[in-house]
């Protein structure tokens, strides 16, 4: 049925729905997007950085009680509309408190790596926050491409996307990448280090470049660091032994945001 709407209407009453159980795997399981080939943006911002993107869902979904205030602003983005009782907002959702809407988008095909751009290469960094926030500044600061090796958090999960707040979707993403993979890169690779290296703030960092950032407690592993143009670190004079990997980040690739300004 339409609703008078020219985009397919839905509506779902069952938690034992099949699509009801695809949302909740989306939502729930961080890797069920590889098997699904698709991904659950659940929330109001997440769907209109995806808009904004000029992304075309292939499923909008809406609470019932939402759905009248929705129509205007979501009812012909989508290719598809889907109607949920209120009640089964919990069985779709991540969060503590459900969501009153949310895309479903088709997974984009995996990307070959770009050789000369601008990257961020992410060895083993496996907190979902983390990996989400780093997403952040690469896109705030002109990073274009992630490179996440073996061992990194799923980039597409549930929570790396709600830390992406929708960098995501103006990002090439590349997953389970092997180091050897690195050698094709035609940027430099800079690794950020608390014990190697000059400081940041003494060194002239090119770009673009590839910043290599490691493993929360391991740091970055000894092939990578053999493939490192530069090493740095970062000054702290308040005495502490290292910073979050998310924190480096977002300092390291603001220093290179500022030499192509």
């Amino acid at each position: 049925m339409s609703d008078g709407f020219s985009v397919p209407l839905t509506h779902i009453a069952s938690k034992d729905n099949a699509l009801v159980k695809d949302l909740r795997r989306l939502s729930q399981d961080n890797t069920a997007y590889r098997k699904q080939g698709r991904v659950w943006l659940e929330g109001d911002h997440l769907c209109r950085a995806a808009l904004a993107r000029g992304l075309k869902p292939a499923l909008a979904v809406f609470s019932e009680s939402f759905w009248p205030h929705a129509q205007a602003q979501y009812g012909q983005v989508a290719m598809k509309n889907i109607v949920i009782a209120d009640v089964l907002l919990p069985e779709i959702s991540g969060l503590e408190s459900p969501a009153p809407m949310g895309f479903v988008l088709d997974l984009p095909p995996a990307p070959t790596l770009q050789p000369g751009a601008a990257s961020v290469i992410l060895d083993r960094v496996q907190d979902a926050g983390n990996v989400g926030s780093i997403l952040r500044s690469a896109a705030a600061f002109g990073f274009s491409q992630v490179i996440a090796l073996k061992g990194t958090a799923a980039l597409w999960s549930p929570k790396v996307l709600r830390a992406g707040m929708g960098a995501h979707f103006g990002l090439q993403l590349l997953e389970g990448v092997a180091p050897e993979a690195l050698d094709a890169l035609a940027v430099p690779i800079v690794v950020t280090s608390s014990h190697h290296g000059s400081a940041l703030h003494r060194q002239a960092v090119p770009m673009p470049c590839a910043w290599a950032l490691g493993h929360e407690g391991q740091g970055v592993s000894d092939s990578l660091m053999a493939r490192a143009r530069l090493k740095v670190r970062i000054d702290q004079p308040g005495g502490e032994e290292s910073l979050n990997v998310a924190a480096a980040a977002a300092i390291c690739l603001y220093a290179s945001a500022l030499v192509s300004a």
